[in-house]
């Protein structure tokens, strides 16, 4: 049986993604794999890097991006959602604070689920809401691990810079302070699926007044553990 759809480009990028199921591959290393021709296979790749369904390694290897990831976290949102809600409302419980998750989705990101503060001055975001990639913790936490290209494009419009985004790989949290909306601030962690990919932020966020100049000090330790636990859930439904 043929296994070609004849359209070619899609086979081609079908083939990319075979070839790096196994593991990261320089540009002449997916040529092999492939039997592409050379030119050919670079135009893809980097046209794939874009649209962030390829990535690199700290080699510069081409690897699958976190695009890909993202897609299939999207076809088991249903788990993740489920899995979320008791976490949420438990960080609520333990800051005080309305609690989010975010997942990004091409230039925005999008709050997928949430725990409100019962009562009082708070950071009001509804499910469904699409917050900008540039501005906010949750925002660092989404961008901080793709690859060095995504980064560079990211911090275009940014109102953080890359000094900021390495804090955040180094310390496993992102805060921000009136950096999304005066007044407010949040701090965010991030999720992740068993091979460690970043599928969604876990937040925090409330008045300035509350959370101080300097929220990751109040809350940075109880939203890392939220993370964690999600992520571990995540494992969890992955060995299923």
């Amino acid at each position: 049986m043929d296994d070609t759809s004849g359209v070619g480009v899609l086979d081609k990028a079908a083939q990319m993604f075979t070839a790096l199921e196994q593991g990261p591959l320089t540009l002449g290393g997916l040529v092999a794999a492939t039997g592409l021709a050379r030119p050919t296979a670079h135009r893809l790749a980097v046209a794939l890097e874009y649209h962030r369904m390829l990535g690199r390694d700290l080699q510069g290897r081409f690897v699958l991006g976190n695009r890909i990831q993202e897609l299939a976290a999207a076809s088991g949102e249903d788990r993740l959602l489920a899995a979320a809600a008791p976490i949420l409302a438990r960080l609520r419980d333990i800051t005080g604070e309305s609690t989010q998750l975010f997942r990004r989705q091409g230039d925005v990101r999008v709050c997928i689920a949430t725990a409100e503060r019962p009562a009082g001055l708070r950071d009001t975001i509804l499910v469904g809401s699409q917050l900008t990639m540039t501005a906010g913790s949750a925002a660092q936490v989404l961008l901080a691990w793709e690859s060095a290209d995504q980064i560079e494009r990211g911090l275009a419009d940014a109102n953080f810079s890359a000094v900021a985004l390495s804090t955040v790989r180094r310390q496993g949290w992102a805060q921000s302070v009136g950096e999304r909306e005066p007044g407010v601030a949040s701090v965010s962690a991030p999720v992740r699926t068993p091979p460690g990919n970043v599928v969604a932020a876990i937040s925090v966020s409330g008045p300035i007044e509350r959370l101080t100049r300097t929220p990751g000090r109040l809350h940075a330790t109880a939203v890392m553990a939220a993370a964690e636990r999600l992520s571990e859930i995540l494992r969890r439904f992955d060995s299923e």
